[in-house]
């Protein structure tokens, strides 16, 4: 297909990212469709004539064939929903936007793709975690780390990433034609050779403020995990988690001093079981159940044997086979007491075979081979 026509649809008034997806999704072939009429649009599409009348016209085709000529000049990839370099992860978003312009070296589908995100007025606090936390992931292999060349976490997200010679890719709230904020463009010209920048929208756009929220809904969705290290209790940090939340991905959070304003944001989505409290890598692995993934062939294939009781074996085989598992549906399966199940439940996460999740879930951790009695 010609990129120009995925481009052209993210050009029309009407037609947002679901609208679009969902033409796609209906087979139809995007060359055909700017050929049709108004009155087969509406037919066809389902559509009200202010759209149709908008596709039919074609006014914003000169626009889409001065974006192809930039994207070409600035050796820019284009990447659509149903290229196979587009983000795999952002792709099972529903409000994934059409096309993705990327400047940048670094396959965007990693092992491991994990955002880091956090206020722009970074304490010392905050700065030593995130530092902490990128010289830690130092030697993992195929991890990208995602964030939004804002100033603070953001900023230092990247910089540090690239001190450890990790990928890191911006995702921007504006086109590829400019770079904000301007203090920032040796940062996003260093990132060009150990990653890239990435953005939904065209050349010309500007940073206006409506931008940043749609930026930050990318920044989730490309990701396993959404790791916020300090943020007040507005900004687009929360934002983010929300949006991470709203996917069904992890986000995990940093706590910090009830007497600080830079906590608020990450003690109240952990109070509230929209983050997970970590401490440093070590849990950030624990969470997602990467320690076999980062360890050797040999540690993979020698998985531990431990001797539950009878009681605990049948509620960790329950949960092991469902993957993950609300509260309710195990009482209702077990008839236990709620504070029998609360005590097997706290005996099978101290021995760091389940995690618990917000919502009152609970899932598997690792591997394990349970010794028969």
């Amino acid at each position: 297909m010609k990129l120009i026509y995925p481009i052209a649809l993210t050009k029309i008034k009407g037609i947002g990212p679901r609208t679009a997806r969902s033409i796609i999704e209906q087979g139809h072939n995007l060359a055909d469709l700017f050929a049709y009429s108004k009155k087969d649009l509406m037919q066809v599409l389902g559509i009200r004539e202010s759209i149709a009348e908008a596709i039919y016209n074609k006014s914003y085709m000169p626009a889409c064939e001065k974006e192809l000529a930039f994207i070409e000049k600035h050796q820019i990839q284009a990447l659509w929903l149903e290229d196979e370099n587009y983000p795999d992860r952002l792709r099972q978003c529903e409000d994934a936007p059409l096309v993705v312009y990327y400047k940048g070296n670094q396959p965007l589908n990693s092992t491991k793709v994990i955002s880091i995100v956090g206020t722009r007025h970074a304490t010392y606090y905050g700065q030593k975690i995130c530092e902490d936390l990128l010289d830690a992931m130092n030697g993992i292999k195929d991890t990208l780390i995602v964030s939004g060349l804002a100033y603070g976490i953001d900023a230092l997200a990247h910089r540090h990433a690239l001190k450890n010679n990790m990928p890191t890719v911006a995702v921007l709230g504006h086109g590829l034609d400019r770079i904000y904020p301007a203090s920032h463009r040796e940062l996003a010209t260093k990132m060009l050779d150990q990653g890239g920048l990435l953005t939904e929208f065209t050349s010309g756009t500007l940073p206006e403020r409506n931008n940043f929220p749609m930026r930050n809904r990318i920044i989730a969705g490309m990701a396993d995990v959404t790791i916020v290290v300090e943020a007040a209790i507005k900004g687009g940090a929360l934002i983010t988690a929300e949006m991470a939340n709203s996917y069904n991905r992890d986000v995990c959070a940093f706590p910090g001093s009830i007497y600080e304003k830079s906590a608020e944001g990450t003690n109240y989505l952990i109070k509230t079981n929209r983050a997970h409290l970590i401490r440093g890598l070590q849990d950030l692995e624990y969470l997602m159940n990467w320690e076999l993934s980062t360890g050797t062939t040999e540690k993979q294939l020698s998985l531990p044997l431990l001797a539950l009781t009878k009681d605990q074996e049948l509620l960790f085989t329950l949960i092991q086979q469902k993957g993950q598992l609300a509260i309710d549906y195990m009482i209702e399966f077990t008839k236990w007491p709620q504070s029998k199940l609360a005590l097997i439940l706290l005996e099978l996460e101290m021995q760091s075979l389940i995690h618990a999740l917000p919502g009152k879930q609970y899932k598997i951790v690792g591997q394990v081979e349970i010794q028969k009695n």
